[in-house]
């Protein structure tokens, strides 16, 4: 068991205060987003095994299969496979999207081919990994995910009384639904940016406007207003009406896979993906937009957000469900003296896990009898192999591949 010492993102989205809040620290008073738990090249956790700290993706690199186990290296290669956050939004991050893996593998082999720095501002592609990703409330949340059914955001767009709105509206009633949603996404980020600032604007007042009446959009115009406030006249406030607007409650979690277009606007979550750095913006943001890359990543279907409520098995694990291999999140509410003989809940030992504690205080003892104590915001890394109880009354979520599922 390794205490974690981790990096934190100071991005201009984030709040002053959640993550200090959690962490029990004084705030800075500046902008603390997200805390990053894991072995990612940029921001990678710190241990210390007595010889002083070390990048956990250096120890990692030193004897993969010890750290990890050997059927995560033989799966997903010598690296941990996921990256573990705790994300504070304070205003709204980009509307974005994520490539599936042939498309990120393509689209990396593409632009290597053609010399593109990795750190050039016009890169899409920097590595050739997919992004999955999981978001798990600790507070109340609030986001943008996936498209809704044309036909009501057509309705939403009509109640606006926007004129410059109508065209779209009328597309999306009259054209069948990939068709109407991916002419629409083009049309907005395709137009004459002085043009789409005054809809934005009036936009943003009519939303405004509709926000503080009883209607079956309210929620969403207030959202939008809000969309238009942080990002004045930007062509992403228009491109997110397309999207369902989403609440989570603190234990609700939304999954995001690829081609599924999204945006977080404000909260305080556990945030879980894949171990790479791939996203093409839809807008709300100054950086690099690839139009003709998105919309062909994009995946222009209409759904309900699927909220993901775990239950807890016979081990009082509850695990948030997804499709995907290189990572699983669950999370433990812990009584005192849990586990029937009052010795603790262990923890299944088969790959390498991240144990982050976001209530009460949790220790981790092994089977040398060995404890690491974890107050709110700290986490300790697992090695494969290692077995583990929890001891306490806490909230921890678990991080590890479907390998180290029970």
């Amino acid at each position: 068991m390794d205490l974690l010492a981790n990096t934190v993102r100071p991005y201009a989205w984030g709040s002053t205060t959640a993550i200090p809040g959690l962490l029990g620290v004084d705030p800075t008073g500046e902008p603390q987003a997200e805390l990053w738990m894991g072995a990612h090249h940029g921001a990678p956790s710190r241990i210390d095994r007595g010889q002083g700290p070390r990048a956990l993706s250096e120890v990692i690199a030193a004897d993969p299969e010890g750290e990890l186990g050997a059927g995560p290296v033989a799966r997903f290669g010598p690296r941990l496979p996921f990256l573990l956050k705790i994300l504070a939004a304070a205003s709204p991050l980009s509307l974005q999207v994520h490539p599936d893996l042939a498309q990120a593998a393509a689209g990396y082999a593409e632009e290597e081919a053609r010399g593109i720095p990795l750190d050039a501002p016009h890169r899409n592609y920097k590595d050739a990994n997919h992004k999955p990703e999981l978001i798990c409330a600790l507070t109340p949340f609030e986001g943008f995910c996936g498209f809704r059914a044309p036909e009501a955001t057509a309705g939403l767009l009509g109640a606006l009384g926007v004129d410059s709105l109508v065209p779209y509206a009328d597309i999306l009633r009259a054209q069948p639904e990939e068709a109407a949603l991916r002419e629409v996404l083009a049309a907005v980020l395709g137009a004459e940016p002085e043009a789409m600032a005054r809809t934005v604007t009036k936009t943003a007042a009519a939303a405004e406007r509709l926000g503080a009446v009883d209607g079956p959009y309210r929620e969403a115009y207030v959202a939008y207003a809000s969309l238009a406030h942080h990002h004045p006249g930007d062509p992403g406030v228009i491109a997110a009406m397309l999207l369902n607007h989403v609440r989570l409650l603190p234990g609700e979690a939304l999954y995001l896979g690829a081609g599924v277009p999204h945006a977080y606007l404000e909260g305080l979550g556990v945030e879980i993906m894949a171990n790479s750095d791939n996203v093409l913006r839809c807008g709300l943001t100054p950086k690099h937009i690839d139009v003709p890359e998105l919309l062909r990543v994009v995946r222009f279907e209409a759904s309900d957000p699927e909220v993901l409520r775990p239950e807890a098995d016979a081990e009082g694990e509850e695990v948030y469900d997804t499709p995907v291999h290189e990572f699983r999140l669950s999370r433990y509410v812990l009584a005192p003296c849990a586990g029937d003989d009052g010795a603790g809940t262990a923890l299944p030992s088969g790959a390498a896990q991240i144990l982050l504690c976001t209530s009460g205080r949790v220790v981790l003892r092994n089977k040398e009898g060995r404890e690491l104590p974890l107050n709110p915001g700290m986490s300790a890394f697992v090695p494969a192999g290692e077995d583990v109880v929890l001891l306490g009354e806490a909230t921890v979520f678990r991080a590890t591949t479907d390998g180290g599922a029970a």
